[in-house]
């Protein structure tokens, strides 16, 4: 009779634990017993059965006898082994650059997966180099090339949606979910199979197909309550599936069925930095009077345009769609009914 095993302590999800036993499996290429490898993951027999049913969709298992007549020996067959990646310094200093991009993930089991493979990359890149870099342990480079986030949301109190959702995602699962749309007072109970997950300005969002609605959308793990993954179930993802469709550059991952042309007049003061950046795809430039610079592009929402051309105040002029010119003024006119009556005071000059 097989010993009652219950969940691992901390976030240990099944998809970490076929990580853990992949890792083990490499570590053992003379073989491991069934019972060695539920005792490793603190799962039954049983399980991990089906564990090993799992990883044979990735590797080429075989079960050796053991010597003196002891249970079989489960092993990944020659020449099935993963091999390893080798790195420049270089090209890890590069990686290690970008991992302040997963700081809002911390706290969840992906985040942790993640943790381990920047430990091996920082190890690695602090040790003494080689030629001009010789001795050079305590550099400290990878502390001085960094990716810094503009506003890192914190996902501590939605680290268990965050690993359902990315288990979805990479497992092709339908995810069932309490979701409070913007534009509803009550949440719901939905399914979605999620297609795939976007870290955008720093959120985390998922574009993924409403079974109910029968319709791709895009929802925030933001919004997001009470997760479940499937554990039988799969959808195929459709072979026309591109991210690219609904990721608009700096306008977010909104998709219109109608494109919008937009065309903005930026003065002087923001035309270099205006060249200097490609906010989208299929963005055009062409000068005009006064230094001046107007950008045209095709979209598929305006909803985050109209943010974006707020922020450039002054600088700023949409010329056409009408509708996006109306929501600009709307915006501008609301925000200066705040100081209606105000006294205008003397702006100083700047100090030299």
């Amino acid at each position: 009779m097989e010993r009652a095993l219950g969940r691992p302590k901390g976030k240990f999800t099944q998809h970490r634990r076929l990580d853990r036993l992949r890792e083990i499996l490499e570590k053992h290429p003379r073989g491991i017993s069934l019972y060695d490898l539920a005792d490793a993951l603190s799962v039954t027999v049983r399980s991990m059965r089906r564990y090993l049913k799992e990883i044979e969709r990735e590797y080429d298992l075989e079960s050796v006898p053991a010597r003196g007549g002891g249970p079989l020996l489960w092993k990944v067959r020659s020449g099935e082994m993963p091999r390893k990646v080798e790195l420049r310094r270089t090209q890890a200093y590069a990686l290690l650059a970008a991992r302040r991009l997963f700081e809002p993930m911390r706290g969840s089991a992906l985040f942790e997966e993640i943790d381990l493979a920047v430990g091996k990359l920082l190890a690695f890149a602090q040790r003494p180099g080689r030629g001009p870099n010789a001795g050079l342990a305590d550099a400290r480079l990878e502390d001085r090339f960094l990716y810094l986030p503009h506003a890192p949301k914190n996902y501590a109190e939605k680290t268990e949606e965050l690993d359902d959702l990315f288990q979805a995602v990479s497992d092709l699962r339908p995810l069932r979910l309490s979701y409070k749309s913007a534009f509803k007072a009550d949440e719901e109970r939905i399914t979605i199979h999620p297609y795939a997950l976007v870290l955008h300005r720093d959120s985390v969002y998922c574009v993924g197909y409403h079974v109910d609605k029968a319709e791709v959308r895009t929802f925030v793990l933001d919004r997001m309550r009470d997760t479940e993954c499937a554990t039988t179930e799969r959808f195929d993802l459709p072979a026309d599936f591109q991210i690219d469709q609904y990721f608009q550059g700096e306008f977010g991952i909104w998709k219109d069925p109608k494109p919008h042309r937009v065309v903005i007049d930026f003065d002087a003061r923001a035309a270099e930095y205006v060249r200097m950046r490609k906010v989208h795809a299929s963005q055009k430039l062409a000068a005009i009077g006064g230094g001046g610079v107007r950008l045209t592009m095709t979209v598929g929402n305006l909803n985050q345009v109209v943010s974006w051309v707020l922020e450039w105040g002054a600088r700023a002029k949409v010329v056409e769609p009408e509708d996006l010119a109306d929501r600009v003024r709307e915006e501008l006119e609301g925000a200066l009914a705040l100081y209606a009556g105000s006294p205008k005071r003397a702006r100083k000059p700047p100090k030299k």
